[in-house]
């Protein structure tokens, strides 16, 4: 059986381990212990050493608490025999990948937000740092089973997005997540995938292919150790890392009851911009959108341009203005305008004392007027009167 982390060292019989190590190797072991998200783990953490954390759970003797009985500490203590930290650690090593733990310079600080829930340690397989690329990052998540609407925007959303400088973060699911993922990949931009399993599990297995490309081109994450295999409480809580992981959260496509919508949530409470973008109102799949968007917890995002300026730079991130085609009659003077609106389109026309009155100016000027609008086809003169030219 391998020595538990706090078992007392046989004299010259295994290498010493420094402060640092010792608290990775604790972390991994706890990461065994528990589930993501055990907030009665996290709460023991912020004022012990992991390795001392896993000393008092083998003794029996972790700090008291509410929530804490002799049912909960024997859950913890029956997953400790025959567990191998430093064999989890080489496994993923040996993949390429790495176990990132508060404190090392990868760790992405914004997950402290999560408190008492925020991960043990996080395992990634893939290039680049976590923190720095989670630094301009933005989620894109969405129904499982969406439509063809829901997964061509996911993605062009998502190449818009890796096209300006941006890392799409996304679930690796069926549906919307891996629209976004591939979207990011058409364009050769960057992407995390956050995994409710292992990150040397490829799930669901029609993404395969999906995952393997990411871990080469983008990052794969987790909480889970390896080998782990997922369940419906893991994609719950695997949307709160997402959340905070990411500058904001873009919903695609969503039904009522979506878990995509949890993280949404999860986005709002931790104070990131949670955004939506609107179905048809015939779908089903975009009434939980739809719903988010109504009760004001989302804003309505079309493309990039405005998902880019709730979450990028204040005054440099700016969305272009919107505006219908330039009309020829938008480019009068104010004095020129007044004048035409002022011209009937009917028959007979009008006399210049008629238009001098509504216009409010002198007959001598509206004349002026009258003549350049003339020259430009607004109008037209027949005799006394004046009347507006009907422009095709």
């Amino acid at each position: 059986m391998t020595r538990l982390l706090g078992d007392p060292q046989p004299p010259d019989t295994a290498p010493a381990v420094t402060g640092r190590e010792e608290e990775r190797l604790a972390r991994v072991l706890l990461n065994r212990v528990s589930e993501p998200g055990d907030a009665m783990v996290g709460r023991w953490l912020a004022g012990l050493p992991a390795a001392a954390l896993v000393r008092a759970i083998r003794d029996g003797t972790v700090p008291d608490h509410p929530g804490l009985d002799a049912t909960r500490l024997a859950g913890y203590q029956a997953r400790l025999p025959g567990l191998d930290p430093a064999g989890d650690l080489k496994r993923v090593q040996d993949a390429g990948g790495r176990f990132i733990i508060p404190g090392d310079t990868e760790w992405p600080s914004q997950l402290d937000d999560l408190g008492d829930g925020r991960p043990i340690g996080l395992w990634a397989a893939g290039t680049g740092s976590l923190r720095l690329l989670a630094l301009r990052s933005v989620s894109v998540v969405g129904s499982r089973a969406c439509t063809a609407y829901g997964a061509h925007v996911a993605g062009e959303l998502s190449a818009q997005l890796a096209e300006r400088g941006w890392v799409v973060v996304s679930g690796a699911a069926y549906g919307i997540d891996a629209a976004a993922h591939r979207g990011a990949l058409a364009v050769g931009g960057m992407t995390i995938a956050v995994l409710a399993c292992g990150v040397d599990v490829a799930y669901p297995k029609g993404n395969a292919t999906l995952i393997r490309r990411i871990g080469v081109q983008g990052l794969l994450v987790s909480e889970l150790p390896p080998g782990e295999h997922p369940n419906r409480f893991r994609f719950v809580l695997r949307n709160r890392v997402i959340a905070a992981l990411t500058r904001g959260t873009v919903v695609v496509e969503a039904a009522v009851r979506s878990g995509a919508l949890s993280t949404a949530r999860r986005a709002r409470d931790l104070n990131r911009h949670t955004m939506g973008v609107a179905g048809p109102v015939t779908s089903a799949f975009s009434a939980g959108v739809h719903a988010l968007i109504r009760s004001g917890a989302a804003t309505l995002v079309t493309d990039a341009d405005e998902i880019t300026e709730l979450i990028g730079a204040i005054g440099e991130d700016l969305a272009p203005q919107r505006t219908g085609p330039v009309l020829p009659r938008d480019l009068l003077e104010p004095a020129v305008a007044r004048v035409l609106e002022a011209v009937p389109a009917t028959a007979e026309g009008a006399p210049i004392e008629r238009l001098a009155r509504q216009a409010g100016l002198p007959p001598d000027e509206v004349l002026q007027k009258l003549y350049e609008l003339g020259s430009l086809g607004f109008v037209e003169r027949h005799g006394a009167h004046w009347r507006a030219v009907r422009r095709r």
